[in-house]
């Protein structure tokens, strides 16, 4: 028999044997012996995609003389001949790169998450994190757990032991008043109300204590156990500390994809790993990097090395978008016109310009700005100005006439002597006419009027309603005779009719150099090369709406991007047959499950341009007809 001290002996010495061989077993993590592994796993045929409908051991397709070709399930054997075979493939490949298809704006992003047996132990949990890089973001993926079968009964005992204090914390306050002790003192001193006690109505504290002198909740606290009652609370107030303590390491639920016990030492665990992302305008790459630790209860006692990073490269049908431009008919007139309008102030009944009086400097400084530029323009020459002044509405309309009339011509004069003192100092004189001012009395400027008084907030709706029915009266005079009987005349003549006395100024100018009247000319269509941008850029919504009224070649990728298989197939049906509308037909017909006209089509694009050949295995609805059928070999 083993004495005691022999028995600690042993027990130390297999202790101190497994602590040097887990220290060795981190020092090779630490030195990359053991590793994660990062792979790719076999491409998953997309769900749009009905491959029962789709093959079938063999078809008859027409090759690109006419003529009929058998397509099989083949390779070629060691003659050049082809030969029916059944083609295993691969369920894990090397490659730290692959090209992936985004479909309808989704991109599947499929790896294996690869986790040797060396690299596991009962006592340790591996924590994987899978980090995605996308367009200079980083975005944390579910991480993975692997979890080591002592250390989860390490977790679940923690989780034992703060139950168990969780039970030893008295929820029902009752159990603290010593009710023996009460139920004597009332039966001694207070009969009547030990009474109550079989008495199942409510008796309010009012009415114990109208007849008794005492009540309910004085008694209640007299014999509670205050003392057990401030330890329970002071144990209650302990929760976090203490699951904290006995809980070293919490078993994760939320935000976690996998956690996984590891019960046996043996055995290397493969998880594999789907993440959809939202496609992004001007996607074209997503790198995963795997980050991780070795965890033992609460403390990384070790850092994963990384695997290397896997890169994914976005294939999109967007791709066949068409940089084409086209063209719109323009019809360019010689003259053009311009017009603006300016409020110049003059004197009550004055036609006279003077600079001083309100904004006038301001005003005119801003027209006499407008004709130097039109005098500088390279692309016109001015014609003729024409000045219309208008007047407001008190007064006579026929003296507002003639008052409108006389400040058109001042203006008129003001800006011609203005003009032609410009061009001279121009020294314009040899390249331009001379230009003509022609002035028009606008009399009363009642449209601008009705639109001021609709757009004034100050005057009330009652008000306004009365001033459009006063507006319905045909003679001038008398409308605005009418208008001083209201009590708001004094604010429109104040506020608004100063805004009424406007002068307008209409620029009549030609193109220079031009000779006919008008010209057609064709200007690039900006919206349709948005439109195509848009698709390049993978914004496929907004790229339907900007290409949607052409119903061309681009309008059908935009079509085909989104999944509205029907609409693209309608258009290219009316289009002129080429290797892209042929590829595109392949991808229909895949989609449709119409097996034969897809692999009819695909081999029309590939005879006529061989780069589809190596273009059909980045989308999935061709590659799935490729590895069934090995097409590729029909295509040497």
């Amino acid at each position: 028999m083993f004495s005691l001290a022999r028995c600690r002996l042993l027990i130390l010495s297999v202790l101190a044997l497994c602590s040097c061989a887990q220290a060795r077993k981190i020092e090779s993590v630490r030195s990359g012996v053991y590793v994660p592994g990062l792979a790719l796993a076999e491409d998953v045929r997309p769900p749009e995609v009905p491959v029962e409908t789709l093959v079938s051991d063999t078809m008859m397709i027409k090759d690109a003389d006419g003529r009929d070709l058998i397509i099989m399930k083949a390779v070629r054997d060691e003659n050049g001949d082809m030969v029916a075979s059944d083609v295993i493939l691969p369920s894990v490949v090397v490659a730290s790169f692959r090209n992936v298809a985004e479909r309808l704006g989704k991109v599947d992003l499929r790896f294996d998450l690869n986790v040797p047996s060396d690299l596991t132990d009962s006592h340790w949990q591996l924590r994987l994190f899978p980090m995605m890089h996308i367009m200079g973001d980083e975005v944390p993926l579910d991480p993975v757990f692997i979890t080591g079968s002592q250390y989860r009964a390490a977790q679940l005992r923690g989780y034992e032991r703060y139950a168990r204090f969780i039970d030893g914390i008295v929820t029902d306050t009752t159990l603290f008043i010593r009710k023996n002790e009460l139920e004597l003192f009332l039966k001694r001193n207070l009969p009547d109300l030990y009474a109550f006690r079989e008495d199942s109505s409510r008796v309010s504290d009012e009415q114990w204590k109208s007849a008794f002198g005492v009540t309910g909740s004085e008694a209640v606290e007299h014999y509670t156990d205050h003392y057990r009652k401030r330890l329970n609370a002071r144990k209650a107030g302990r929760k976090d500390k203490m699951f904290r303590k006995y809980v070293k390491a919490p078993i994760r639920t939320e935000a976690l994809r996998l956690d996984t016990v590891v019960v046996a030492e043996s055995g290397d665990i493969s998880y594999s790993y789907v993440q959809t992302i939202e496609t992004r305008p001007k996607l074209r790459k997503v790198e995963i990097e795997l980050l991780g630790g070795v965890f033992e209860e609460d403390r990384e006692i070790c850092k994963l090395p990384s695997p290397g990073n896997l890169t994914f490269y976005i294939s999109s049908l967007s791709s066949f978008a068409e940089e084409r431009e086209k063209f719109l008919t323009q019809v360019v007139s010689r003259r053009v016109e311009a017009n603006t309008s300016c409020y110049i102030e003059f004197g009550a009944g004055k036609a006279d310009i003077r600079e001083d009086l309100g904004m006038n400097a301001s005003e005119m400084g801003r027209i006499k700005g407008n004709i130097r530029d039109i005098l500088e323009d390279d692309k016109y020459d001015l014609d003729s100005v024409v000045i219309t002044a208008f007047a407001s509405p008190e007064g006579s309309a026929a003296a507002n006439e003639r008052l409108a009339l006389r400040r058109a011509g001042a203006a008129s004069d003001f800006f011609s002597g203005y003009t032609h003192f410009l061009i001279d100092s121009l020294c314009m004189a040899g390249d331009i006419p001379r230009v003509d001012f022609i002035s028009h009395g606008g009399g009363e400027n009642w449209g601008m009027f009705e639109r001021l008084v609709d757009s004034d907030t100050l005057i009330a709706p009652s008000d306004l309603e009365i001033l459009r029915q006063k507006m319905e009266i045909r003679d001038q005079d008398g409308r605005e005779a009418s208008f001083r009987r209201m009590e708001i005349y004094p604010y429109l003549r104040k506020n608004v009719y100063p805004r009424l006395r406007t002068v307008r100024f209409d620029f009549h100018l030609h193109r220079k150099g031009m000779v006919k009247d008008t010209i057609h000319t064709t200007i690039p269509d900006t919206v349709y090369r948005q439109g195509v941008q848009a698709l390049k850029d993978r914004d496929y919504e907004r790229a339907l709406a900007l290409l949607l009224p052409y119903r061309d070649y681009n309008t059908a990728v935009a079509f085909l991007s989104l999944g509205r298989n029907h609409n693209a197939m309608e258009i290219l049906e009316k289009l002129e047959t080429t290797p892209q509308t042929d590829y595109m037909k392949a991808v229909i017909y895949s989609r449709f499950g119409d097996g034969r006209s897809a692999v009819q089509h695909y081999m029309d694009a590939c005879a006529a341009d061989h780069s589809f050949v190596f273009r059909g295995s980045l989308d999935p609805e061709i590659a799935t007809l490729i590895k069934h059928y090995n097409l590729n070999l029909y295509n040497q």
